[in-house]
């Protein structure tokens, strides 16, 4: 009852905020233009459209808000004043009181706040989908950010996930690509990312990781966490003073170097992805910010690491010869990857493949970004999986959501940003490093220590192994010796056959020569 509860609210609030009019206002048919005219009869929809769009993800809850957070970055697909209003989401989504923040901090420190703060910030900086932000000030003078999860999330992420499985089911039994695109496995994705952004120890320790693997990139920040006070609810980490990407004229009027900063970018993403297998996959404008201060001048600052991404070896093998396939245009080798991979049935012809997938990318090749739709571009390669029957990956999910806010975060830095040349090098350097001389060497490094400790034992060990006699269960040759000699007497008796045989065959030949 309780799921039912929740889908009638869903219902009511896309009534009460007239998204269904939104949506069927794009149709251009008279009688779909009938339809809304039915639909909005009593209705007061004054407000834009942009506008009860944001209210009613707000209204409807984290999933919806991540949703409305993913849009904003396409101002390509959508109209300025929605992608205006949909940026709202990203760090001003409306905060709950200072109140309960205060009660759920002191709950889980288990002391007052001014036994652990020598000030805080009781208004908070920053209020998102999951938690929202205050400043304060530690007893040793450390400034640092306090992160507080919103009470009650658990509760509403479970129901809105339950029916996200009851529509992935309905997807899967009656849609004709339903199986192809695996809607039940994309939802179980979903599901652990937005559980694991719930545990706010799970987000310190991957910002620490990828503090860690940043370190020697000199490209991008991350805060420090202060261990001593990450609960679940509640993470102390230091304070990152930059300004917002999406604020280009405060970066511009600072001197940060704005295409530069676009070009970075695309190397802080690649190295992450290719290099590390350890992503942060929330790459919206509000958990990005520059750095201003002399020291780390023109630096990306990263915030908010609840969902990041992984990548196993062979995801990133597979991903990287992709990418430099679709950046040489060697679009027989793309065919053949799918093929080698599984994701086409092994039917399918290699040239048939070649020329689809060609004709989708072909026309993007040697322009700049802002003439490039990826939303575009996808969904042709969309259109061209669904004809080869090609089975949708549901680990690779969260980095096709990151790439699209990658290129969302290019489009507003640098429109004339060259995606593709910029990438390409970047590439071929880690190709180069994953096969031939370097790789070799690469890999006796790693595994020195472990030879370092195996080779001088390895006289001893093939010492022992010689003088050891063979060890075999008595049972096991007692059964071996009774096979022998089973073996050996049904040879006997195939023997003394064969001579019987040929000696009643001589025996023949001479009484007829008689």
């Amino acid at each position: 009852m309780r799921h039912l509860f929740r889908l009638v609210y869903i219902v009511v609030t896309v009534l009460r905020y007239g998204l269904d009019e939104v949506a069927l206002s794009g149709f251009r048919q008279r009688w779909v233009r009938g339809l809304v005219r039915v639909l909005t009869l009593g209705r007061r929809l004054d407000a834009p459209a942009g506008q009860r769009l944001r209210e009613a993800l707000e209204r409807l809850g984290p999933i919806f808000v991540k949703f409305g957070q993913v849009l904003s970055t396409r101002r390509d697909l959508l109209p300025d004043d929605v992608a205006d209003e949909l940026a709202r989401l990203q760090d001003k989504v409306p905060p709950f009181p200072a109140a309960v923040s205060r009660r759920l901090i002191e709950a889980a420190f288990r002391r007052p706040i001014e036994a652990v703060f020598a000030t805080f910030d009781a208004e908070p900086v920053a209020s998102a989908s999951i938690a929202q932000v205050h400043f304060g000030t530690l007893m040793d003078g450390r400034e640092v950010a306090v992160k507080v999860l919103r009470p009650g999330m658990l509760d509403i992420i479970d129901d809105d996930l339950t029916l996200l499985r009851t529509l992935a089911r309905w997807v899967e039994r009656w849609s004709v690509d339903g199986k192809r695109l695996k809607p039940r496995e994309v939802v179980a994705e979903f599901d652990k990312y937005l559980h694991d952004e719930l545990d706010l120890v799970r987000e310190a320790a991957n910002g620490a990781q990828l503090r860690r693997n940043m370190e020697g990139l000199g490209l991008l920040m991350v805060p420090e966490m202060v261990w001593d006070y990450c609960t679940q609810g509640v993470i102390v980490m230091e304070r990152m003073k930059g300004v917002p990407i999406s604020q280009r004229k405060r970066l511009e009027a600072a001197g940060v170097d704005i295409p530069k900063l676009a070009r970075d970018g695309v190397t802080i993403f690649f190295t992450q992805v290719f290099r590390d297998g350890f992503f942060h996959a929330d790459m919206h404008p509000g958990n990005i910010q520059v750095s201003v201060e002399p020291a780390t001048f023109g630096r990306y600052i990263a915030l908010d690491f609840g969902i990041v991404g992984t990548l196993t070896e062979v995801d990133k093998e597979y991903l990287a010869q992709n990418f430099i396939a679709f950046f040489r245009r060697d679009y027989k080798r793309v065919a053949e990857l799918h093929l080698e991979s599984g994701w086409v049935p092994a039917g399918t012809r290699v040239d048939e493949l070649e020329g689809a997938i060609r004709a989708v990318c072909e026309p993007h090749f040697d322009r700049p970004l802002k003439d490039i739709s990826l939303g575009q571009v996808l969904l042709r390669l969309f259109q061209t999986s669904r004809r080869f029957n090609v089975e949708i990956q549901p680990q690779l999910v969260l980095l096709q959501k990151t790439l699209l806010n990658v290129e969302g975060l290019g489009r507003q830095l640098d429109p004339n940003l060259d995606l593709w040349n910029t990438a390409k090098p970047f590439l071929e350097r880690w190709m180069n490093e994953q096969v031939g001389w370097r790789a070799f060497v690469a890999g006796l490094h790693r595994e020195a220590p472990h030879y370092a400790q195996l080779i001088p034992e390895l006289p001893r060990l093939l010492h022992h192994a010689l003088r050891r006699p063979p060890s075999v269960e008595p049972a096991l040759l007692a059964q071996l010796v009774l096979e022998q000699r089973r073996t050996r007497r049904w040879l006997q008796g195939l023997v003394l056959l064969l001579l019987a045989a040929g000696a009643g065959a001589g025996a023949l030949a001479w009484w007829l020569q008689t």
